[in-house]
C-alpha cells in the first residue's frame, strides 16, 4: 500500500512541475496590421495603422498597447505605418524593424522617436535579426512594391525599398506577412528555411496581388494556414476572401484558409 500510495504522490508532484506552454496569439486589427504575443508576452505589432476604416476600436486598441517591444514596418505608405509615432511614444522602449532607409525617413519626417531605431534592429533582404533575447527572430523578404513615406502636404520622400517578414518565434510558429507585393517566383524559397505555419498574405488587388495572384503565392509558398489581409479598407480595393478560397481551390492548393474578422485573435500553440 505504501508503495502505490509514494508513486501516486511522485506522479502528482511530477505533474505540478512540469512547466505550461502558453500559446503564441496572433491579434488582426484590419488591413494589415496585426500584432503578435508571444508565449514570454512580448508584444510585436507589424504593419500598425489600428485606426482604421474598417477597426471602429482603433483608438481604443492604440491606447491599450501600453507594453509593445516591437514595432514592425515593412513600408513607408500611410496605411502601413500611420500610428507607429503615436504607438512608439506611448510605449517608449518599444523599438522599430524597419530597413535602414526606412527608419531614417520615419525618424526625419514622421517624427518617430530617434532613440527607438537603430542598427540593431536595421535590415534587409536576405537578414535576420535575433530580438527580444532570442525570443523572435525577424527575417527580411523581398516584396514588389514602392517604399516611400508621404509628408505634410502629400509630398513624398524617399524611403527605401519594400519588404515582407518573417518572424520566427523560439519553440513556437512561424509567420510571413507579404507585405504589399505582387507574386514573385522566389516566395517558394521562403519555406526552404523553415515551415510557415500563417501567411498573412495580401489580396485586394489594384495596390497588390489580387485573389488569383495571391492564390498562386501561397501554392508556392505552401503555407499551413493563409490569412488574407490588404482588402475592404477601401471600394478601389475590390478582392474578397471568397474570390481568394475559391482560387486556393480552383488551383488544388491544401493550405487552409482562415478569414479573421477585425479584432479577433487566434491562438498557436
Amino acid at each position: 500500500m505504501k508503495h502505490y500510495l509514494s508513486r501516486a504522490v511522485f506522479v502528482v508532484t511530477l505533474a505540478l512541475t512540469l512547466p505550461t506552454w502558453a500559446a503564441t496569439e496572433l491579434t488582426w486589427y484590419g488591413h494589415s496590421s496585426y500584432k503578435i504575443v508571444t508565449p514570454n508576452g512580448k508584444t510585436v505589432l507589424i504593419d500598425p495603422w489600428l485606426d482604421n476604416p474598417v477597426n471602429p476600436n482603433g483608438k481604443k486598441d492604440i491606447e491599450a498597447l501600453d507594453s509593445v517591444d516591437l514595432i514592425l514596418v515593412t513600408h513607408g505608405h500611410f496605411d502601413h505605418l500611420a500610428d507607429a509615432t503615436k504607438i512608439a511614444d506611448n510605449n517608449p522602449t518599444a523599438m522599430l524593424v524597419a530597413t535602414l532607409e526606412l527608419g531614417k525617413a520615419m525618424v526625419k519626417h514622421l517624427k518617430f522617436p530617434e532613440g527607438q531605431f537603430n542598427m540593431g534592429t536595421a535590415g534587409f533582404p536576405g537578414g535576420e535579426i535575433s530580438l527580444l533575447d532570442g525570443e523572435v527572430k525577424i527575417g527580411f523578404v523581398p516584396a514588389v512594391h514602392g517604399g516611400s513615406v508621404e509628408v505634410d502636404g502629400g509630398d513624398l520622400k524617399e524611403a527605401g525599398i519594400a519588404v515582407g517578414f518573417v518572424v520566427s518565434v523560439k519553440n513556437g510558429p512561424r509567420f510571413y506577412h507579404t507585405g504589399d507585393t505582387d507574386l514573385f517566383t522566389d516566395m517558394k524559397l521562403v519555406n526552404e528555411f523553415g515551415k510557415i505555419d500563417a501567411m498573412m498574405v495580401c489580396i485586394g488587388d489594384r495596390f497588390t496581388m489580387g485573389p488569383e495572384r495571391a492564390a498562386e503565392a501561397v501554392k508556392l509558398v505552401n503555407a499551413k494556414l493563409a490569412i488574407p489581409m490588404h482588402y475592404g479598407t477601401f471600394n478601389i480595393l475590390s478582392g474578397t476572401p471568397e474570390a481568394f478560397d475559391k482560387a486556393l481551390k480552383k488551383r488544388g492548393v491544401k493550405t487552409k484558409m482562415k478569414e479573421m474578422k477585425v479584432g479577433q485573435t487566434i491562438k498557436f500553440d
